[in-house]
């Protein structure tokens, strides 16, 4: 679900950029839903290993290989730059949905076919972990912190001056990311709150056509 998810969003961004004129991400072979091309062997691979393991199994970090983009070659700069940067996260948003009627839609089949309750369950649980999955990369990834899409997003919100000044912050990479994640854990709790909202509406919605574990307190 991990995998399906951080793909669809890679995904979204390359269709999107086409789509608004820039083909750098489609001659690269990125307008696909395969997961290879979006894999980067140290962000997908390497670094949540070495955090997993060097933690003890308590927290890991990683991510999918960024969409590259070339904004000049977008028919509108500011539209084009909007869209694109929000497409992950919208696609990431509108999953969790979906995810949530397939649970349901599961539990409404689970009466019909009683005999398949274990795997049914089995496939509902995969949906729970989907949904928050979801949830947690398109909250996440608007955090307004270089290179996450939210930094585009208010980057746009800015005054001109402040945004050039705001948008100089990618020259230092990840830093500011892991600077927040390991320095200030509990501002990233307070800025994922909308997922874990979210999350709870969801779960009173799907929880009467659960099959056979209870949701309750799970989130």
């Amino acid at each position: 679900m991990l995998v399906f998810a951080m793909t669809a969003h890679e995904y979204a961004h390359a269709a999107t950029a086409l789509r608004q004129g820039d083909d750098t991400a489609y001659l690269l072979g990125r307008v696909t839903l395969n997961p290879i091309p979006h894999i980067d062997p140290w962000m997908s691979l390497l670094l949540p290993a070495l955090l997993w393991f060097g933690s003890n199994g308590r927290f890991t970090f990683g991510g999918a290989k960024p969409v590259p983009v070339n904004p000049r070659k977008y028919r509108k700069y500011m539209r084009g730059d909007i869209l694109v940067s929000s497409a992950g996260v919208i696609t990431n948003f509108f999953l969790a949905f979906a995810f949530s009627f397939v649970f349901v839609f599961l539990g409404v089949l689970s009466r019909a076919m009683p005999g398949a309750g274990l795997v049914l369950d089995t496939a509902q649980r995969m949906m729970v972990h989907g949904i928050w999955l979801n949830l947690i990369l398109c909250f996440f990834n608007l955090i307004p912190i270089p290179p996450l899409d939210g930094s585009h997003l208010m980057y746009h919100a800015l005054p001109p001056k402040a945004g050039n000044w705001y948008r100089g912050l990618q020259r230092f990479g990840y830093l500011p990311l892991f600077a927040l994640m390991f320095l200030f854990q509990p501002v990233v709790g307070i800025l994922l709150t909308p997922a874990y909202a979210v999350m709870r509406m969801l779960v009173r919605f799907i929880a009467p056509y659960q099959v056979v574990t209870p949701l309750a307190g799970l989130y």
